[in-house]
């Protein structure tokens, strides 16, 4: 695949719900899928936030190169302002690898440039179809055809949305995979080969 991938992660409770941003204090130090210790989790009060298993594992293999090409961005709805910075606190804790947070990886992807659209304030609204995935369509000059998408939401279909509202004019758009227990290594894997297919023109 040399497709970006529009990847959901994290938490054990719904960021709107925690009470604290995250900070360096906050850390949880332990394996990174058997690259080193590092920072796995970050508390937010009581509650932890940490990578999906599958998360972990695409973002190490992309920083190692295994995709050419490929760039990664997140469309978040997170549901309020402080929910917002919660995410963005933890983007910039957690590590891929030793010394290498998820935040460096993003942007190092986009040349330092911020593409991510996490909220859901103006410009931004709860529904990733018409704000979040057009606005990373122009920010980032990738279409949609090029885009491969996880959610994890429980409450809503993010993914029928987005896959069916963003194509380009010749019918082809987003491919996505809901993953409702959070993105496991399998769903990581079968949306490539999702992906792949429907590069190929074959019905997925």
């Amino acid at each position: 695949s040399n497709a970006p991938t529009f990847a959901a992660i994290r938490q054990d409770k719904e960021m709107f719900e925690m009470p604290e941003i995250p900070t360096k204090a906050d850390v949880v130090r332990g394996d990174l899928n058997g690259s080193g210790e590092g920072v796995t989790g970050v508390m937010s009060g009581r509650h932890k936030i940490s990578l999906h298993a599958g998360s972990l594992v695409a973002l190490q293999e992309h920083a190692a190169g295994k995709f050419p090409g490929m760039k990664v961005a997140l469309a978040s709805s997170a549901n309020t302002p402080f929910a917002e910075q919660i995410g963005r606190a933890s983007l910039a804790l957690l590590e891929v690898t030793p010394g290498t947070t998820v935040w460096d990886v993003l942007m190092r992807d986009w040349d330092g440039r911020d593409v991510n659209q996490i909220g859901r304030q103006p410009p931004l609204s709860p529904n990733k179809s018409t704000t979040h995935f057009p606005r990373l369509r122009e920010a980032t000059g990738i279409a949609f055809s090029d885009m491969l998408f996880f959610d994890d939401c429980n409450w809503g279909d993010h993914v029928g949305q987005v896959t069916g509202r963003c194509k380009e004019d010749d019918g082809r758009g987003v491919v996505g995979l809901r993953t409702p227990n959070g993105l496991g290594v399998a769903e990581f894997r079968k949306g490539l080969d999702a992906f792949a297919k429907a590069r190929a023109g074959v019905g997925v």
